[in-house]
């Protein structure tokens, strides 16, 4: 997309990041750590903000650079491109929790990883083994050998935006 900044994008009247960020608070989870530049919007209030080093190493290093300020039990991972955040927080918190974690899985049968909730001492063990900080690691590298479990969910739910497409077809399915 241009190196547009995505968490910026509007759906339905609110930015990407405000529907995460919302997403977050609605699981209550305290803190709420967005791993990126910062910005300045009044629905981003008490949002703990970090950033990965080096910056744009991928979500496996965001992740990482998260991990130091997560104080629960459980971490939810949601990527700031879904605009069906809310909802896909929402089936994960009501889904029954078992092994390392729970992601949700679109109808191509593909894993999102950036759509779940995970032991957070599992993450950290995986993390530990990850070279750079996880700089350039893929979500596999990070998750691949955890125990996750999958919760079927439909691709409305699991779409994200990575194309100017992506980005018109979500504005169609939220007004």
């Amino acid at each position: 997309m241009g190196g547009i900044h995505k968490p910026s994008l509007e759906v339905g009247g609110r930015s990407l990041l405000t529907v995460a960020v919302t997403a977050a608070r609605d699981a209550v989870c305290d803190p709420i750590i967005v791993v990126g530049d910062a910005v300045t919007d009044a629905a981003l209030i008490s949002v703990v903000w970090v950033r990965e080093e080096p910056p744009f190493g991928g979500p496996a290093a965001a992740i990482m650079a998260a991990l130091p300020f997560v104080t629960g039990a459980r971490t939810l991972v949601l990527a700031c491109d879904l605009p069906g955040g809310e909802d896909a927080a929402q089936l994960l918190c009501a889904a029954p929790f078992g092994g390392d974690g729970i992601c949700l899985e679109d109808q191509s049968g593909s894993s999102q990883w950036l759509a779940g909730i995970y032991r957070t001492e599992a993450l950290r063990s995986s993390a530990a083994r990850l070279p750079h900080a996880g700089s350039g690691a893929s979500v596999s590298a990070l998750l691949g050998g955890l125990d996750i479990h999958v919760l079927k969910a439909s691709d409305e739910l699991t779409a994200d935006i990575d194309t100017w497409d992506d980005l018109y077809n979500a504005r169609r399915r939220i007004p």
